[in-house]
């Protein structure tokens, strides 16, 4: 071989692949090539097959998967590779880094042995020496305090800090070839900024050849020298990023740039003042956890609590929509736990009415939590794995004796229609169904009831970019239909401008700025806040150029 074919040869090679579970094909002849040193972006909905092709490649198919065609990593057949020869190959010469961390981290130890644990067995040094690196990659993708964070277990994480252990886990080893499966998934865009410029680091400085997933376009399009667009288990196009972005030729990708948040209008509500007595208000909030010594100690070396908020004052007034924003940590989804009852406050008072929350019992207890309802983030882990989904949404009207079981499924199946989920899918069970399938079955049985407020956290961050605008179009329409009083937690800025009224912006617990949306994400006062608009910028062309501007004319309609 001479030297010109060392230098062009692809270092991956994915030639008519197929990938079948039983009678399905979900992957069929894909074919693309990724240069040593190149970032490739794979884009496409929920179910086209982005997943599995690189699982594929990874050699992580489950056994009852039959896979054909050509997988080559330097010229070696992937596909014909023992278990002895890929556990000798992941982690050093191919990293992953998974779309849900929580499913891929083990609750029972710490993140940094997690991480140093393939760093000890690949790279051949010692533990101690191995735990410093550890420490050193989660400070690398952003963690505060990485020599405590270190000492934590996975349950202590947030789910934008799990997502940057794992990172750090699949870049510990050096590999040649990293698989990006929606890195920035469900991370604020300060967090998302900082971790693709480590990407775009890691394949500067040492020539890291990257295949990066994702729903998010304007993250493509800023990271990447070519696209795959997947649709169905087939790519229907494939091209240099500013062809493929600008210049689409197939119809699905021009459905894909359309459907960017930026490209989307949304019918914005028109802000009205604040009416003299809110529906929901909070004042002067609180929350703290007890943590170990181990965790967060003191320089006497005592433990102490951790602040998770501090002082928080906010309303919300009937029929609204008020956006909550801030990095991962900020306290975001802390504040709707707590408005719900899940945490305990340890100073300050949230009324709904004028009554306090966390003084209710008995009958007005039960009131409240059918008057106020949330849409977790993650839709698989906030339903039942062992019930159906029509199980699931008919359970809360009648153990709250709305109705009786069997009238309870009737109305089931009348919820699943008005979030669009088909009938045919009323006996399956969570697993059985995509992400935002799951995700209308959440916004079901939090409907079921018939709230008065709704709280959205981040139920749009896991979910390809058509779906997301079908979710947020069906919680507007809803909204409409049934004046619900909306409290939207969410880190992508462009969504919040465009569906909200006014916007809190969290930091570190605290709220350092408030006001209307359009005037808070367009002319920020706090430097925060001008972080966070600042880093939306950073996120690509197609994010940048347009990401607030249209929104806003729309909610000024």
């Amino acid at each position: 071989m001479n030297r010109t074919e060392t230098v062009t040869r692809p270092l991956l090679e994915v030639e008519d692949l197929t990938v079948g579970f039983g009678g399905f094909e979900a992957v069929r002849g894909v074919s693309f090539y990724v240069q040593p040193g190149e970032i490739l972006g794979i884009v496409g909905e929920s179910g086209s097959g982005k997943s599995v092709t690189c699982r594929a490649v990874m050699g992580l198919l489950p056994g009852t998967a039959r896979a054909g065609g050509g997988v080559r990593l330097e010229g070696r057949d992937l596909l014909t590779l023992g278990d002895a020869d890929w556990c000798a190959l992941r982690g050093r010469d191919i990293g992953m880094i998974f779309q849900n961390p929580a499913s891929h981290l083990d609750p029972l130890r710490r993140i940094g042995r997690q991480i140093a644990a393939p760093i000890v067995r690949h790279l051949g040094i010692g533990r101690r020496e191995a735990m410093r690196r550890a420490i050193r990659l989660l400070d690398d993708v952003g963690i505060r305090d990485p020599e405590r964070s270190a000492r934590s277990y996975p349950h202590e994480f947030s789910g934008g800090m799990k997502q940057r252990a794992m990172i750090a886990a699949a870049i510990g080893c050096g590999p040649k070839l990293l698989i990006a499966d929606e890195p920035t998934t469900a991370l604020d865009v300060t967090v998302q900024a900082r971790i693709l410029r480590l990407l775009k680091d890691l394949n500067r400085e040492r020539g890291l050849a990257i295949i990066l997933i994702s729903h998010d376009l304007g993250v493509v399009a800023d990271i990447c020298s070519r696209v795959v667009v997947m649709r169905n288990g087939e790519v229907v196009e494939q091209g240099p990023i500013d062809d493929v972005i600008n210049r689409p030729r197939h119809p699905y990708t021009r459905l894909l740039v359309d459907s960017q948040p930026s490209r989307r209008g949304y019918p914005g509500v028109k802000a009205e003042p604040l009416p003299a007595a809110p529906l929901l208000s909070v004042e002067g909030l609180s929350v703290s956890f007890p943590v170990r010594r181990s965790l967060v100690s003191d320089r006497a070396g005592k433990a102490g609590p951790f602040l998770a908020l501090d002082g928080i004052d906010l309303q919300i007034a009937a029929g609204e929509t008020v956006g909550i924003v801030g990095e991962s940590g900020s306290g975001k989804s802390t504040l709707a736990r707590t408005i719900i009852r899940q945490n305990r406050p340890s100073g300050g008072t949230i009324r709904l009415d004028g009554r306090e929350v966390h003084g209710l019992t008995g009958d007005a207890l039960m009131a409240f939590r059918r008057r106020v309802q949330m849409v977790f983030q993650n839709p698989y882990d906030s339903l039942n794995p062992r019930m159906t989904i029509a199980e699931a949404v008919a359970e809360p009207i009648w153990r709250h004796g709305l109705a009786d079981r069997r009238t309870a499924q009737v109305r089931a199946d009348e919820l699943l229609e008005m979030v669009e989920l088909p009938r045919s899918l009323r006996n399956r069970k969570p697993r059985q169904l995509s992400g935002g399938q799951c995700q209308r079955v959440g916004l079901a049985r939090a409907l079921a009831l018939e709230p008065q407020v709704l709280i959205a956290d981040e139920i749009t961050s896991a979910l390809d970019v058509t779906t997301q605008a079908q979710i947020l179009e069906l919680l507007l329409r809803l909204q409409r239909e049934r004046a619900l009083t909306l409290l939207y937690i969410s880190h992508d800025l462009s969504v919040v401008s465009s569906i909200c009224q006014r916007v809190y912006v969290f930091k570190a617990g605290r709220i350092v700025e408030d006001g209307p949306a359009r005037q808070v994400l367009s002319i920020p006062r706090h430097s925060y806040t001008q972080e966070l608009v600042a880093s939306l910028a950073q996120l690509g062309p197609k994010n940048a150029a347009s990401a607030l501007t249209p929104v806003f004319n729309n909610a000024a309609r």
